[in-house]
């Protein structure tokens, strides 16, 4: 049973030291009750102490990586059901799955185009995680060495156990990979070889109360690192599934539970369906996501989706307040305002730099918020813009002394003329992808 904040603070040492980040030992006993931080937080914690809050530390979902070749993919180590309660901890793996029916060609050129997917994003580079491989009849160890020869990323392997023994085999030394699945059927066998490959195990099973007998078996057995992979292939029977599982684990702090979850959306024949599958998954606790097709659209919608999620709520995305250059510009061209929220200055900057235009573009530091949203707040204001255009020394910069406010905030404009004697202050449009149209227009640059 789950200790509670006050049983938890009788074990630790009293001090109020404070060096845990909390004002006091009870205010650090309530967070490691509500698995919100990390009894190694605490410097002066008695070993004895230690051994009697093991539980109590132990984060709800169980924490584990799988590796390859210096590249690693986490799951788990979540500890609330809703973004915006605290921020999620591990961003869920997106794996493209081959077939060891296909020929080793066929691999190679599926998993290359993958591999070499790249695609920035406000200032991220979006790639997928990793390579399943699927035991369907085929040389299993032979899809395994095509998947290696042209990837250096984690990898999955789903089959029975001499499949996965033959796969294992075609892997690099150090490597960490997840093995699928255990099931009622094959558990003993399928956890003598995790255990030694030293690799986490998935566990198949089509209901909740079959995939618990069959977690508890296998962590009887010696198991730590287990996923759960329910059966269930509708939208409807996996949102039960993981929701559930989630559930059990975060609030009733149900250990058979308390594992990370594989989905595999790539079941679906219709690739449609396979998207909204993935992103249901995403969006609803999967930790490990695995797909059968692989297109740069669709690829970029979920990988997206994914960091939208996986962001911190109370933490804007957000780029270095500064003067930015787009194409070159002289001294002679306009200088465009925005905020330093980061889909904000992409999507300005990107328009600007699509079309050819040459730019200055000042973002302000506005906390990260967007323009409206700043200006709301009162942290986007023609006070902070000059003060930025000063700070900045943009004047050495731009002679023309042209400034161009975001259409959303042309109220300012009277206030920053008299903030900036000399400048002339117009007001551009409300969207980033009228700046092309307005540039050439109105600011008369071909």
């Amino acid at each position: 049973m789950a200790l509670s904040g006050i049983q938890i603070y009788k074990l630790l040492p009293q001090t109020n030291c404070k060096e845990c980040g909390f004002p006091t030992c009870l205010a650090f006993a309530m967070k490691l009750a509500a698995k919100q931080v990390e009894l190694a937080a605490c410097p002066y914690v008695s070993e004895e102490a230690k051994s009697k809050l093991s539980a109590a530390a132990r984060p709800p979902v169980r924490p584990l990586s799988i590796r390859a070749n210096g590249n690693e993919v986490k799951a788990g180590n979540e500890t609330v059901l809703f973004r915006h309660e605290k921020k999620f901890v591990s961003k869920p793996g997106l794996f493209l799955r081959v077939y060891a029916a296909e020929s080793p060609d066929a691999i190679k050129a599926k998993v290359q185009a993958a591999d070499a997917y790249q695609v920035e994003y406000v200032g991220m580079d979006l790639s997928l995680d990793g390579f399943a491989v699927q035991a369907d009849g085929g040389d299993f160890a032979a899809a395994v060495a095509a998947v290696r020869e042209v990837s250096h990323k984690p990898i999955i392997l789903m089959g029975e156990a001499n499949d996965i023994r033959a796969g294992l085999a075609q892997l690099n030394e150090g490597e960490v990979p997840l093995l699928v699945a255990a099931r009622a059927d094959n558990w003993e066998e399928m956890a003598a070889l995790a255990k030694e490959a030293n690799a986490p195990l998935a566990v198949e099973a089509g209901n909740i109360d079959d995939m618990v007998a069959l977690t508890q078996k296998l962590e009887k057995a010696g198991l730590k690192d287990l996923v759960l992979a329910p059966a269930q292939r509708t939208l409807h029977g996996t949102l039960i599934a993981n929701t559930i599982s989630r559930r059990m684990a975060l609030k009733k702090n149900f250990r058979p539970l308390g594992y990370p979850i594989l989905n595999t959306p790539g079941d679906w024949d219709d690739e449609g369906m396979e998207v909204i599958a993935a992103g249901q998954a995403i969006a609803k606790y999967g930790g490990f996501v695995v797909i059968d097709h692989f297109r740069p659209e669709t690829a970029y919608a979920l990988l997206v989706l994914r960091e939208n999620i996986y962001t911190d709520p109370q933490k804007p995305i957000q780029v270095t307040p500064g003067l930015y250059e787009i194409n070159n510009p002289s001294p002679e061209d306009p200088l465009l305002v925005t905020t330093n929220f980061s889909i904000t200055y992409f999507s300005v900057a990107n328009e600007v730099e699509g079309a050819g235009k040459p730019a200055w573009m000042l973002v302000t530091d506005a906390e990260g918020m967007s323009v409206l949203t700043a200006w709301a707040a009162g942290k986007f204001d023609a006070e902070r813009i000059a003060k930025d255009v000063k700070r900045f020394n943009v004047a050495d910069k731009v002679k023309s002394k042209r400034l161009v406010l975001p259409g959303h905030v042309a109220v300012l404009s009277g206030e920053l003329e008299e903030e900036l004697p000399g400048w002339q202050i117009m007001v551009g449009p409300r969207e980033a992808v009228d700046l092309p149209s307005y540039m050439k227009q109105v600011l008369n640059l071909n």
